[in-house]
């Protein structure tokens, strides 16, 4: 379900991007592909979106494939709902993260709901686009990292991109996809630049281990991947040796890349921008305990946001995860 093995489209790969413009690569191979996929949402047509991500694509395939629709999360959302029961393929652009609670109860009570309904005899394979996290510096409602309420409601994927490859593979297997996607985009790292190659290289919920270690994992998705990989160079010039992994999905979780990975190491991190309080860690901590309890050296650590509003920007950097703060939990658990 929702494999992308295909090296058409309009880019020769390989080809150096920025995250933003694979996203917009990958929406346009899927157009290109299946004239049923339309995309909708606010300000995407003409001015091609606030991050700039649809940028040209009305203008290449028409006003009735990218809509430009009323400020109105909620008749966006239930449009779709009815366009995915015609056949068609939406992909709904939520214009900022905290600008999806309007839309909330389509998403959790119908969207999710329909297949098991209906006893898998309908389907509304709805892709719905979520920039998210924090870092850019945005006032209120613009900064949120609330991927926890969609993982949380049965009948939903949830998957979160963090480099241009996936961004670009991983929002096409999303439009593939039976099942209704959430698709996370980490906002400050839409223009951070990498290789794209000719093949997705693994499926749309499969985790990435992107450097092997053997002291600690650490698990992260999203905007904190850099992060933490920075991190983990930071540890290695100190004699530590951290594993990263890409969470890559949140619903489902690859249960089996996480836990051959603490197996190993004995000792893990999970990092994300999101409050800790019945954050992703929560569960991933869990799983953990439960699988891994007779591997681990060490309690699982969570390093996240705190249990407060989302900070005015001047002091968003206090809130947010950073190198420090994820060197600093390796250091207790290596402690032990």
């Amino acid at each position: 379900m929702g494999e992308v093995t295909r090296k058409d489209g309009p880019a020769a790969y390989p080809m150096t991007t920025t995250l933003a413009k694979g996203i917009t690569s990958g929406m346009r191979a899927a157009m290109e592909r299946d004239p049923k996929v339309i995309l909708m949402g606010e300000d995407i047509g003409k001015l091609g979106g606030v991050f700039r991500v649809t940028e040209g694509l009305q203008k290449d395939f028409g006003e009735d494939r990218v809509i430009d629709t009323p400020l109105a999360e909620s008749g966006i959302m239930g449009t779709a709902v009815g366009l995915a029961l015609r056949g068609y393929r939406p992909v709904v652009e939520i214009q900022f993260d905290g600008f999806v609670y309007p839309a909330f109860d389509h998403i959790v009570s119908s969207i999710a709901k329909m297949r098991a309904r209906s006893l898998g005899h309908v389907e509304l394979p709805i892709v719905v686009r979520i920039p998210f996290g924090g870092g850019i510096g945005a006032v209120e409602h613009h900064s949120e990292s609330n991927e926890a309420y969609f993982a949380h409601t049965a009948g939903l994927r949830v998957v979160a991109c963090s480099n241009p490859h996936d961004a670009h593979w991983m929002i096409q297997q999303a439009i593939e996809c039976r099942d209704p996607v959430i698709f996370y985009e980490p906002k400050r790292r839409y223009w951070d630049k990498g290789e794209i190659t000719a093949e997705p290289g693994r499926g749309l919920f499969e985790a990435a281990t992107l450097r092997h270690g053997t002291d600690v994992t650490v698990l992260a998705y999203g905007p904190m991947v850099r992060t933490c990989l920075q991190a983990a160079q930071a540890a290695a010039e100190e004699g530590r040796s951290l594993e990263v992994i890409d969470l890559r999905s949140l619903s489902p979780l690859d249960t089996d890349a996480i836990v051959e990975s603490v197996r190993r190491t004995g000792r893990c991190v999970v990092v994300h921008e999101a409050s800790t309080f019945l954050g992703l860690g929560a569960e991933i901590a869990a799983l953990i305990q439960q699988e891994c309890f007779y591997s681990l050296q060490a309690p699982v650590a969570r390093v996240g946001g705190y249990n407060v509003p989302y900070p005015p920007s001047r002091i968003e950097e206090e809130f947010l995860p950073d190198l420090d703060r994820v060197l600093d939990a390796v250091d207790r658990l290596m402690a032990y």
